[in-house]
């Protein structure tokens, strides 16, 4: 039905409920904002807050509440002290953008670099071309980490994070603990590591959603609004089961 020449749905108040729910409904699906079905709000407007969300900082404000809240559902103080760090790699499409090779993935896109609590809960993530090693990847990283959390020193990391460049590049903020995660002698094939499986499973719970299945963004930035709004979605659940 028209009314002045528009639909009804572009005359009345947005709601953002429905707003929220077609940005999920993208993540989950990975269609193009364009192909967002018509019991959405219009996709120009749904596009929009996103957005307008990315560049604000609003999907970072609400993980964290969200990250404190899940925390204290746990029966966990709401401000970690210990958390796990590590990286994946994704292919990027020709959409643009700062990428580069991963020699050790063989793939050429951008490293999703996170840090997590020890429940597998989101702290802090970055997007940086791939070519860009784990360790200098981690001190913005960890930079970022300390203004959020600074009662959180103690970090699980794997192999690649050993040494001390990573404790040096980061000694202007304060004491760290970085605990290597060693894979045992002689192992072979797969094998379930402590702390590093909760990391690895959290990569797992962003590869439920097919707008991640591949870096389809023109920017890092973007790319890291949707990693947000998958953990957001999880948190989400999580929380009304509770």
């Amino acid at each position: 039905m028209r009314q002045g020449g528009l639909h009804r749905r572009d005359t009345r108040e947005v709601n953002l409920r429905e707003v929220v729910q077609a940005i999920f409904y993208i993540l989950s699906t990975g269609c193009q904002w364009r192909a967002l079905p018509s019991e959405f709000p219009p996709y120009s407007t749904v596009q929009g807050y996103f957005y307008a969300w990315r560049d604000t900082g609003r999907w970072l404000r609400i993980v964290t509440m969200l990250v404190r809240r899940a925390r204290q559902e746990l029966g966990r103080k709401a401000k970690p002290t210990a958390g796990v760090i590590d990286s994946q790699t994704a292919s990027t499409t020709q959409a643009g953008g700062p990428r580069g090779f991963d020699p050790g993935k063989r793939l050429y896109g951008r490293k999703r670099h996170i840090v997590i609590d020890t429940n597998g809960l989101l702290l802090a993530v970055q997007v940086h071309p791939a070519n860009i090693q784990d360790v200098h990847g981690a001190v913005p990283l960890l930079e970022h980490l300390r203004d959020s959390f600074p009662r959180l020193q103690h970090v699980f990391a794997d192999r690649i994070y050993r040494g001390k460049q990573l404790l040096n590049a980061l000694s202007h903020c304060g004491p760290w603990t970085i605990e290597i995660v060693e894979r045992p002698l002689g192992v072979k094939g797969f094998q379930l590591l402590p702390r590093r499986w909760v990391v690895e499973r959290t990569f797992a719970w962003f590869g439920r959603c097919r707008r991640l299945s591949r870096d389809f963004e023109g920017s890092a930035a973007t790319e890291v609004a949707w990693l947000l709004a998958a953990h957001i979605r999880l948190l989400t659940r999580r929380l009304a089961r509770h």
